[in-house]
């Protein structure tokens, strides 16, 4: 915590949550400058600590209590120890930066911009979620390149340590505070086989053994604890049908025959898959057909159609994302009123009928492009 950095002695207030000892940082708490009047303290944390993250710029300027709450992290660690979860969306849809959504407030901001190069900026991007950060990854005009932005660090962008073996186009998922890279392509070219791990906690990237064979263009995700890799191809003919799975207790990768039979073509994106309640789904953007991954089987089925009006030029141009126990399509859509970003959400639990799945539209955004360059979902 970033308590932590100043050394103070710390006392244990609420569900573990460490408050600041330290006379010149602890705020003064008397019976007229409580947290909330009528509650004592530990009741007023826990109340505080179910506001959504998207109001604490507002809630620091209520008072120097509350500000130093979110100044020094307690109210996040509060939220942890709750268990306390609020997804946040984030995408690009123009150069002009990052937006992030709240499903939960409806809620649209506007990041700061990353203070990159231009060729960062306009090239094209890789993005990923890693507990209370948000990764995107892109080239610069000699080498690749990681920018962080992080809610607990001032949000503010700041370049991330590189990877061991800096890459593009490859498979990327993210669990907790941990996110592990497979495959891609490197800044000559050639298509990799190796792996990384990042950990949030220190920053740092860690080599992980090799998969069986290189592929780019690839996706990757966790289910029941394990990382896995579909799709891509191994070279600019050759698909790759079989998945790969990574234990990382054993430290070793399986191959998995068939796990994802589509052929995928050098202009295609890669598979769109998502991980919802350990439950895997696919979007086939070549029919609009969302289908859902049988385990026991090996097999995919069909569960229903997307959303109407939705588009994308061979997969490129739209997210499939996980929130919560929801999957969210986050696509352009050109109307009477103009163009613009519309998300739509859809719960596996209500199943489907006759083909047609229960899409609700839970944000709207105009005016800011019709083509999503990147996108990641945070929920911490």
């Amino acid at each position: 915590m970033a308590a932590e950095e100043h050394s103070p002695e710390t006392r244990q207030v609420s569900n573990s949550v460490s408050v600041v000892e330290n006379d010149a940082q602890r705020p003064r708490l008397g019976s007229s400058d409580s947290l909330l009047p009528g509650l004592i303290d530990d009741v007023a944390l826990n109340c505080l600590a179910w506001v959504p993250r998207t109001d604490y710029p507002s809630l620091s300027c209520v008072s120097k209590n509350y500000n130093n709450l979110i100044k020094f992290n307690h109210l996040f660690a509060l939220r942890k120890e709750l268990g306390i979860v609020e997804h946040l969306v984030f995408m690009v849809c123009d150069p002009r930066g990052w937006l992030t959504f709240s499903p939960t407030k409806n809620k649209w901001t506007v990041l700061p911009k990353i203070p990159c190069d231009e060729c960062f900026n306009h090239a094209d991007k890789e993005s990923l979620a890693v507990d209370d950060e948000l990764l995107v990854f892109g080239r610069e005009l000699f080498q690749f390149a990681i920018w962080k932005y992080g809610l607990r660090s001032r949000r503010r962008w700041v370049k991330c340590e590189g990877m061991h073996r800096p890459r593009c186009l490859f498979a990327s998922g993210s669990s907790g505070g941990i996110a592990i890279v497979a495959g891609g392509t490197d800044m000559m070219g050639n298509v990799l086989a190796s792996a990384e791990i990042y950990d949030s906690s220190s920053g740092r990237w860690e080599m992980l053994p090799n998969m069986h064979s290189p592929r780019r263009l690839c996706s990757g995700f966790f289910m029941d604890g394990r990382f896995y890799v579909v799709g891509g191809m191994s070279s600019p003919n050759v698909s790759v049908t079989y998945g790969e799975e990574f234990d990382l207790e054993t430290r070793r990768w399986r191959k998995i025959e068939g796990m994802y039979p589509n052929v995928n073509r050098a202009a295609q994106a890669p598979p769109l898959v998502v991980v919802v309640n350990n439950e895997l789904f696919t979007l086939e953007y070549l029919t609009n057909m969302v289908k859902r991954y049988d385990k026991e089987r090996n097999e995919w089925e069909v569960m229903g159609r997307l959303p109407p009006m939705v588009d994308s030029s061979n997969g490129w141009g739209l997210a499939f994302k996980p929130c919560g126990d929801r999957l969210l399509v986050v696509c352009g859509q050109r109307g009477s009123n103009g163009e613009g970003i519309v998300v739509n959400a859809w719960c596996p639990k209500t199943g489907g009928r006759d083909g047609n799945l229960d899409w609700k539209v839970i944000g709207v955004k105009e005016n800011v492009g019709v083509f999503v360059y990147n996108c990641a979902v945070m929920g911490c």
